[in-house]
């Protein structure tokens, strides 16, 4: 198999940012790198012309790219092999479709049409959010990963934690984060008199630790996820899940499944999703 030389272009990476889209892009660097390709990741915001002329030839992976200049996103629409990695929404204004009736958004929203029209693939992360792109841009070129990428660390510990007894009480995730909706998962607990820990850490093992105490996970986001990683998450670790339509992961085939059984699913996207790319360039 021949060597792809990648440059990935993302807002943040996972030494910036301890997020979702980071934890997934950076794990897809690592899988990329240890089949011998060859991945240079820029930050959107310091990516400019120069970088394509010096990058000429290249494959790119676009990830989150807020802070990719206008002028730098037509080049790369009109001279580069890329695909668009993506993590929400950026092909409208706002990048909330809740916003509008059934996720539609009136024409005028509509932003960098061309761009993901012309990318030589769009990943998305469920059916749910495959649905929602095309219910606003209609493109004919969206892959549905049907999941997200963990290490094989991560997924094992994940494993061990699933294991452990748990309370017979509700996680509830405590974000300062509004669309993640705390208030009203503890407003639903209180109301029906349902015990709850609010529970949150910026560190990472030590939350997936929090969340596997207890038998249930109530999330209740106001803006489409579109897979929600605390979710396959906590159905990994054994944990029943409550949530909302707003959640991409329970659309997904896959969501009936717990602990082992789902972390197998998971593990085999390690390979699935790499392929997948590297499939879309040829490689």
């Amino acid at each position: 198999m021949s060597k792809i030389e990648f440059v990935y272009i993302s807002d943040f990476f996972l030494s910036h940012v301890l997020g979702g889209g980071e934890l997934n892009d950076h794990e897809l660097c690592s899988l990329l790198i240890n089949r011998g390709h060859n991945v240079e990741k820029i930050q959107s915001r310091h990516f400019n012309e120069s970088h394509l002329r010096s990058n000429r030839g290249k494959c790119f992976i676009i990830s989150n790219f807020v802070n990719l200049s206008q002028d730098v996103i037509n080049k790369i629409t009109d001279t580069c092999k890329y695909v668009i990695y993506e993590h929400d929404h950026k092909y409208l204004k706002t990048r909330n479709p809740a916003q509008y009736e059934d996720y539609k958004a009136p024409r005028q929203e509509i932003v960098n049409y061309d761009f993901y029209n012309n990318a030589r693939a769009v990943f998305c992360q469920s059916s749910f959010h495959e649905s929602i792109i095309k219910k606003n841009i209609d493109i004919n070129n969206i892959i549905n990963v049907s999941g997200n990428l963990w290490s094989s660390e991560s997924l094992r510990t994940i494993g061990v934690l699933g294991k452990k007894p748990k309370r017979k009480e509700y996680s509830i995730m405590n974000s300062n984060i509004p669309h993640k909706n705390t208030r009203e998962a503890v407003f639903y607990c209180e109301k029906k008199g349902l015990k709850y820990d609010l529970i949150s850490s910026k560190n990472y093992e030590e939350f997936l630790s929090l969340l596997s105490n207890n038998e249930k996970f109530l999330f209740l986001p106001k803006t489409p996820e579109t897979l929600s990683r605390v979710v396959v998450e906590a159905r990994m670790m054994g944990v029943s899940t409550i949530t909302n339509k707003n959640v991409g992961a329970s659309y997904e085939p896959w969501i009936k499944l717990k602990g082992d059984e789902l972390i197998t699913i998971m593990k085999n996207k390690r390979d699935e999703i790499p392929s997948r790319i590297m499939d879309v360039f040829g490689g």
